[in-house]
């Protein structure tokens, strides 16, 4: 922000503080000397390069954003004596080799560039050239952002049509029956919810379960779970916050409201993951979440002499692609949706609103700070060696930050650990809707289609759990994470059907299925020759996102 604020321009580059530069002279005619650059943004995440190329007697620059496709081989950079630029991966023994000629700038790499795809493979695959690109956004994202940027007003009008029109518009409800059926626990599941001892033996049968339960029926047990088919360490499982335990319901805690009736019986559709077995990774999308000031945090938080929190509006020169990686995409068994925009990833109200410039929310992509993670925060974070962690950032936390892989803050905590106690209880600001920053209206219109994460630890293993609300508010998410035991939970997004997105993608006869947790997902996908070319995994999008990848080689 000091450089920004004086004569020195600051991109992204300059807010990674362990980045490493290579340098070379490179020539591409006799009288014509340049020189290059490789930049490794994070030598101890090692997937992410900017190769920089100046030739001054033309007053040329150019930035190319290349991925490593295995992080765990070096690549490094040098010149032949003729001036062709080298870049060798794993060392001498396996080198790429770039080439420049009299009458081009940068050979291969310039072809690469003109393709316009997402990903470009060089090398065989060894790395990707990352090309900026526009990301689908669906018509409401389109009209939404529209309002807000260009009408006045426009983010009054917005709300007013999500509190009359999209309110409840989610909402899904079904009756509780009898059944004989019995579910047999197994080890390697995750714990079942804490339920009503009066409905332990009734049964819902969920409408809109777009998943594949492999079960001898669609009616399924509150709060048991059950293995998906022919996708093994994922299971899902359905809940109605009425079958939680009266001892966790109605605990008084006052930071927890009490439930209305419409969201006790709105069903609630989850999915777990056994975290030994799958790596957690975030992408961002190719607008959003955007780097700029959020226009949510208070005028005085803001410095005008800065672009925004970090200083830098912009991603450049890294592309945001919006996409999973191909070097990922055959090993990826599920996405869903991320958090909230940068227009709402800021406080306006609250002690949250008034440190850190309005403490938006931080993200960190493949080792790369976006933007700054702020302490008070619900983060999720992981480790190149698969390491996921859901926690509250502290200050002392800043230390973690060059180990981390991917990271995501959005807001406040709905579940949070206490170390002294050795409990998990719900977030001191779960029912204060300014300080808690849980968007709906001032009049606490709070109910809403919402989507959270968490995390659970049961029989020795650790399960990621995402969490989709037909219609509740954050009490309701709490209450529901705190009965299935999770250490910590926080919210992801909300709305709408686009913010909460989830697929999975099991194999079945040889063919690769695309299964939405909700049946009304799938018209955010698109049809492509005939095929159904999903988001998230089959183009671009301009919304941030997650998704697991099995563990395997690259």
């Amino acid at each position: 922000m000091a450089a920004s604020a004086g004569a020195a321009p600051i991109t992204i580059v300059d807010l990674q503080s362990d980045r490493t530069v290579f340098r070379a002279e490179i020539q591409r005619a006799p009288d014509e000397i340049g020189s290059a650059s490789l930049t490794n943004l994070n030598p101890h995440i090692n997937s992410w390069f900017v190769l920089t190329l100046d030739w001054p007697t033309r007053g040329e620059h150019q930035s190319f954003h290349l991925e490593n496709s295995d992080s765990q081989k070096s690549l490094t950079m040098s010149a032949n004596p003729e001036g062709s630029l080298r870049l060798e991966i794993g060392g001498p023994s396996n080198p790429c080799q770039l080439k420049f000629g009299v009458n081009s700038t940068s050979g291969l790499l310039e072809e690469a560039r003109k393709s316009g795809l997402p990903y470009v493979p060089l090398c065989d695959g060894r790395l990707y050239l990352r090309n900026p690109v526009v990301g689908r956004a669906t018509k409401l994202e389109k009209v939404t952002d529209f309002l807000r940027q260009h009408v006045w007003g426009g983010e009054r009008f917005v709300t007013l049509v999500k509190k009359e029109v999209y309110r409840d518009k989610f909402l899904e409800q079904a009756a509780p029956q009898s059944s004989s059926y019995s579910v047999v626990a197994r080890d390697e599941a995750p714990a079942a919810a804490v339920r009503d001892v009066a409905r332990a033996s009734l049964t819902v049968t969920p409408p809109d379960l777009g998943i594949d339960i492999d079960a001898q029926t669609q009616s399924m047990v509150e709060g048991e779970w059950y293995a998906v088919r022919d996708l093994a360490d994922v299971f899902v499982s359905v809940m109605t916050p009425a079958a939680i335990a009266p001892t966790i319901l109605h605990d008084r805690n006052p930071s927890v409201s009490d439930l209305g009736s419409v969201e006790s019986a709105a069903l609630v559709y989850l999915v777990a993951f056994e975290l030994e077995r799958f790596d957690l990774r975030y992408e961002l999308g190719t607008e959003h979440p955007r780097l700029g000031w959020s226009p949510r945090s208070p005028p005085a938080a803001q410095d005008p002499r800065v672009a925004g929190p970090d200083g830098i509006d912009t991603a450049a020169p890294l592309a945001r692609t919006g996409m999973v990686s191909p070097a990922l995409a055959s090993r990826t068994v599920a996405t869903f949706a991320g958090g909230f925009k940068r227009e709402h990833g800021a406080f306006r109200y609250g002690p949250f609103a008034g440190r850190n410039h309005g403490s938006h929310y931080g993200f960190v992509e493949e080792g790369v700070i976006f933007s700054t993670l702020q302490p008070g925060l619900a983060t999720v974070w992981t480790t190149p060696t698969g390491e996921v962690q859901l926690q509250t950032w502290a200050s002392h936390d800043g230390a973690l930050v060059s180990g981390i892989r991917d990271a995501r803050q959005n807001g406040v905590p709905l579940i949070e650990y206490d170390a002294s106690q050795q409990k998990s209880s719900p977030g001191v600001w779960v029912n204060r809707w300014g300080e808690g920053n849980w968007s709906g209206s001032a009049n606490e219109d709070l109910r809403t289609v919402r989507a959270g994460l968490c995390l659970q630890e049961a029989h020795g293993h650790r399960f990621l759990i995402y969490g989709y609300f037909s219609d509740a508010t954050p009490s309701a998410l709490a209450r529901v994470f705190q009965a299935y035991g999770c250490r910590y939970a926080m919210q992801l997004d909300m709305n709408a059907l686009e913010h909460t997105y989830f697929a999975l993608y099991v194999m079945r006869r040889e063919e690769r299925l695309v299964e939405h947790l909700i049946e009304g997902m799938a018209v955010l996908d698109r049809q492509s020759q005939g095929e159904l070319a999903p988001r998230f995994l089959s183009f671009p999008d301009d919304r941030d996102f997650f998704y697991l990848a099995r563990r395997g080689s690259p």
